[in-house]
Order: structure tokens, then C-alpha cells, then sequence
């Protein structure tokens, strides 16, 4: 069994001291009452439901994992994650974020994010089943009508249903395009709106069964007759587990059922299913043919929150190698004996090992400020007062997604790796936990787009066609951060490097643009160096940033210096990393010759 304390102090710490959320959220609309001792107390309790519910039943839901009816066709979850559901669903946290007006508390989605982080520390897999209520939930309240709200957003802001999201299918993964599902017109149902027959197979739809609430809603993308070919011609339906009569309680079973679930690398608690629609009622949402403008809507939010996961898992990995670490007594120091009262000093004592505990940290800390920033972007987007702060925020949020979702996934692989390979041989016996992190980090990567995908829609997307806008405001303010803190002796060593990564960054992109113009292919072949390349350079902005904040903090001396030293690590061991990318950037796609 593993071990998992939620990190309230580096999270309070990144929150306020370092990204000023307090300020922040108190001056947007709607957030006078949103105080530092509100979101406190949230953090809280949200750290005792990780450590005290759902860590618990990380491994034996691992080890248990879900069970399908094949004559039912339904889905039994591992023990005790019923009975955690019903004490999230009990405390309000389904409803945490959501409006007001359809039952939510109507707090800011930087503490949302926060508050998932630990959630996901204590079970990802269970995490999963109530992950993409809110992005449902967000879908029907931008495009939905209003009685949709009420039927069928309002019971998922209560904790009594859930939310999924299906876009895929057999032969149409990433590519949207291709998707075959169809939607037949078939008269009046609810608030005599029209309903339609939803027909079609959708497969890796997380929670798409489970036995954790009563109706489940499916969002789901389908064509209709005489619908243009391509993502054009693409629609978004309501599509609940169980029908509504006509008072809103629970009618017959809908056509809408899981085929079976997939037997997976990790995440074995999370009910990952093949979704069968055989003329299932469906409700359209927003108008026809512009189902993927609403399934971005739950897609970026989705996206956002998978970069937390690989951060709560890396989060996990290092609390119990460092805790091994400490404990484990392994030979003696080359330099001589550490502890000579004891059989032998213990692996602290390793460089080796200082170096895969302070690369988790790196990874760790910076990714928790990313996503946070990331999340305190949409807030802002959302209920600020003046357009032109929502609309830049809004194009910083946009730019960062890719970052956020691709780069700490993929950091979270490599803390996990380190995790595992600090434990030795132990780190491969299933009961010490590190192999589950391991196994459940590296589908982080992989659903709600690959790395590539985000690679992709980085430089393709939000550099290429939206012309770099978000990035440039990121430029801006580090550029604006370097020239605030130049004259500061004791940051040297980190502007200076800073603010020469930041250019470079600049200078590449431009070229790099110039060089896609020429021959479009030069896109894929830098998408995914361009990615880290950038998830570095935004790492070591916000490495900076929490030394400064730490220095002009009431932390305690030992957390101060651990920010220091973990921030010139960084700078010293990781942040060169960005030299390798730059030379397969400019490798180009010459150095990627054709496979036959």
C-alpha cells in the first residue's frame, strides 16, 4: 500500500503566493465572496475526502478492477467506490464548480483544478466517473436549451447522475471526420422538442456504465440524414442511460447500452466501455452540423483535466519514493559513511538518486503552477469585467491547453519511471504501488488527443492559423518578468538564462513559420520537439517565479531553500533540454526519410 498526503501547502502556496488567485478572483464578477479562507476550508476537506476515502481503495480497485453482465450488460465498480461517490456526491463536490442557477456553488475553476488534483492522487481510476460530468455539464449550459438544463444538467450538478463524452469509434479514432454514427428524425418527446434515433458504436468511453448513480448522460456525436462529409456534418445529442417521463423521473431503459469494457494497461477501476446505440432516444444540442464546436467545449476542459491527472500521479510517485528513499538503508556514501550508526546510509546519500527525487520535484511543482495558471486563465476568461482582460485570457488559456495536457503527461511517464526505479526490484512487485502509477500515468498521453495530437494543435493551431496570439501574450509577460527582476542580484543565475530561452523561443517559431510556409510537412515533423521545447521554457518561467514569491513569502527557511535548489536544477539539468529539441526542430523533415 502506498502512502498519499495531500499537498495543501505547495498548492496554497502556488495559488497564493506565487499566481496571487485571492486577488484574482475577488475582483471578478461574482467572486467578492471568493476570499483565501473560503477556498482554504475547500482545500481542506477536499485534502481529507483523497487521503481518507478514496486513497484507500487505489490498490485494491487496481487489483479488483470492473466487472461486466454480458446478459445485463451493466457494470459492477470495485469495492468501496460506490460508497465514495456517495460522500462526494454528499458533499457537494459534483456541483462545486457549476452555476449557481442549476444547483452548483458557482467556485472558481482554479479550485476545481486543485481540488481534482487530489482526487485523482487518491484514485484515478475512481476520478474518472465523475471527470467528465463538468464538461458535460458546461456543454448543455453554453448550447443547450434551457428545459435541457433542467432535466437533464441539473440531476449530474446534484451528484445523482453522470456525464460521458463519445466521440470515438472503431474506425474513426482521432480523424472525427470519418465517424458513421447516425441520427434519424422520429417526432416530439420531452418539452415537445424534437428527438431523434441515435444508431451507432462508440468505443474507449470512460464511464460510459458503471453502477455509481442512477442514469448516466451520454453526449454523443452523430450525423444526420443529408449531412455534409466530413467534421462539417457532425451533430451533438443528448442521449440518457434511462428515458425521462414526462415529470423528469426515470422512464424505461433507453437503447443505449456498454457491449463490453475494455481489459486495459491501468486505470483497471474506470470502466472503459464499448458503447452500443441501437435507435436510442437522443435530443439534439445547438443547431445541426455543429456538434464539434460544443464537444470542444467538454474536449478542453477534458484536456486540462488529463494534465492534472499526470500531475496527481507524479505527485503520488514522488511522496512515496522520496518516503522510500528515506527510509531505505542501501550501501554506504562514496564520500563516507553517512549514518555509522546504522547497518548502512540510506539512498539519499546516492547523487544518482538526489537526482531522480529532484527531477520529480521539478516536474511536480512546475506542473502544478502550470495547470493552476492554466485554470486561473479561464477563470478570468469567464467572469471578468472588462472584454479585452476576458478575451486575453481566454487566448493565454487557448495557447497553454496543448502545453498543460501534452507536456505534463508526458512528464508525469518520466516522474513515475523515476518513482519506480528508486524502489529497484521492490518498484516492480505490484503491492509497493509504484508499477500501478506507472501503468495508470501512461494513458494520460494517449485519450483526449495524443501528444502528437497536442503537438499539433500547438503549433499547427494556436501558432500557424491563430497566429501565435495567445503566445505572444505569454512572450510579453515573460519578457515584461525578466525586466522587472534584472537588477536582482540573486536571480541572475535564472533571468539571465530565462530571458535567453524566451528569445530563442520567439526566434525559432518565427522560422520554423517561415519554413512550414515553404513545405508544409516541416508541421509534423517539429510539432512534438516544438511542444517540449515549449513546456520547458514555460516550466523554467514559473521555476522563477515561485523563488521570487518564496523569498518575499512566510514559508518556513527550509521550504525557501527548497525552492531555490530545486529551481537551479532545473535550470542546470532539465532547461538544457531545450538545446536537443532545437536541433531536431532544425533537423527538419529531411532527417525523416519515407518507410516502405
Amino acid at each position: 500500500m502506498t502512502i498519499y498526503k495531500a499537498p495543501l501547502d505547495d498548492q496554497r502556496f502556488a495559488l497564493f503566493d506565487v499566481l496571487g488567485a485571492e486577488a484574482v478572483l475577488t475582483g471578478l464578477k461574482g467572486g467578492e465572496g471568493h476570499t483565501r479562507d473560503l477556498l482554504d476550508a475547500v482545500l481542506e476537506e477536499a485534502g481529507k475526502l483523497a487521503e481518507q476515502v478514496l486513497a484507500p481503495t487505489n490498490w485494491p480497485g487496481d487489483v479488483e478492477g470492473c466487472r461486466y453482465d454480458k446478459a445485463t450488460r451493466t457494470v459492477t465498480t470495485p469495492k468501496g467506490f460506490k460508497e465514495a461517490f456517495d460522500q462526494f456526491a454528499g458533499g457537494g463536490w459534483a456541483g462545486l464548480t457549476m452555476s449557481e442557477a442549476y444547483g452548483g456553488q458557482a467556485l472558481p475553476a482554479v479550485l476545481g483544478t486543485a481540488t481534482t488534483e487530489m482526487f485523482q492522487s487518491g484514485n484515478l481510476a475512481w476520478s474518472l466517473y465523475p471527470l467528465l460530468s463538468e464538461g458535460a455539464c458546461h456543454a448543455m449550459e453554453m448550447h443547450g436549451e434551457e428545459w435541457q438544463r433542467e432535466r437533464f444538467m441539473k440531476p449530474i450538478v446534484e451528484g445523482r447522475w453522470t456525464g460521458t463524452m463519445c466521440l470515438t469509434e472503431p474506425q474513426a479514432g482521432s480523424d472525427l471526420g470519418l465517424l458513421k454514427t447516425r441520427a434519424e428524425p422520429a417526432g416530439k418527446g420531452l418539452h415537445d422538442a424534437d428527438t431523434y434515433t441515435i444508431s451507432g458504436t462508440k468505443i474507449f468511453i470512460s464511464a460510459g456504465e458503471h453502477d455509481l448513480t442512477e442514469n448516466i448522460v451520454h453526449l454523443v456525436l452523430a450525423r444526420l440524414p443529408g449531412a455534409p462529409a466530413g467534421s462539417r456534418g457532425i451533430s451533438l445529442f443528448i442521449v440518457p442511460k434511462f428515458k425521462l417521463n414526462a415529470d423528469g423521473s426515470l422512464g424505461e431503459r433507453n437503447g443505449a447500452a456498454a457491449g463490453a469494457i475494455e481489459h486495459k494497461m491501468g486505470i483497471k477501476g474506470s470502466a472503459t466501455c464499448v458503447m452500443n446505440f441501437d435507435g436510442a432516444e437522443g435530443y439534439l444540442i445547438g443547431p445541426p452540423h455543429k456538434g464539434l464546436a460544443a464537444m470542444f467545449t467538454m474536449m478542453n476542459a477534458a484536456r486540462l483535466a488529463v494534465g492534472v491527472q499526470g500531475l496527481a500521479l507524479a505527485e503520488r510517485a514522488l511522496q512515496n519514493s522520496l518516503n522510500y528513499a528515506r527510509e531505505r538503508l542501501q550501501s554506504r556514501a562514496l564520500s563516507g559513511t553517512k549514518f555509522p550508526d546504522k547497518p548502512a546510509d540510506n539512498l539519499l546519500v546516492q547523487p544518482d538518486v538526489r537526482r531522480m527525487l529532484l527531477t520529480q520535484r521539478a516536474f511536480v511543482e512546475g506542473s502544478r503552477l502550470l495547470v493552476l495558471y492554466n485554470a486561473l486563465q479561464t477563470d478570468i476568461e469567464a467572469r471578468a469585467t472588462d472584454p479585452a482582460a476576458r478575451q486575453k485570457a481566454g487566448e493565454l488559456a487557448a495557447f497553454l491547453i496543448p502545453i498543460s495536457k501534452g507536456v505534463v503527461t508526458e512528464l508525469a511517464i518520466e516522474c513515475t519511471k523515476e518513482a519506480l526505479q528508486i524502489y529497484g526490484g521492490h518498484g516492480y512487485i505490484g503491492e509497493n504501488g509504484m508499477e500501478q502509477f506507472a501503468r495508470d500515468a501512461r494513458i494520460t498521453t494517449l485519450y483526449e488527443g495524443t501528444t502528437g495530437i497536442q503537438a499539433a494543435d500547438l503549433l499547427g493551431r494556436k501558432i500557424l492559423q491563430l497566429q501565435g496570439v495567445g503566445f505572444k501574450h505569454f512572450l510579453e509577460e515573460i519578457s515584461a518578468f525578466c525586466q522587472q527582476h534584472s537588477a536582482d542580484t540573486a536571480l541572475r543565475s535564472l533571468i539571465g538564462p530565462l530571458a535567453v530561452y524566451a528569445k530563442q523561443w520567439g526566434d525559432m517559431t518565427i522560422k520554423l513559420a517561415q519554413g512550414v510556409q515553404a513545405n508544409p510537412e516541416e508541421l509534423g515533423a517539429a510539432a512534438t520537439d516544438y511542444l517540449y521545447y515549449s513546456g520547458y521554457v514555460t516550466l523554467a518561467y514559473l521555476w522563477v517565479r515561485s523563488v521570487v514569491a518564496a523569498e518575499a513569502g512566510v514559508q518556513s527557511a527550509a521550504f525557501k531553500q527548497a525552492k531555490r535548489d530545486t529551481a537551479s536544477f532545473y535550470f542546470a539539468r532539465i532547461l538544457p533540454r531545450c538545446l536537443m529539441h532545437q536541433a531536431a526542430i532544425e533537423a527538419g523533415v529531411g532527417s525523416l526519410p519515407e518507410i516502405v
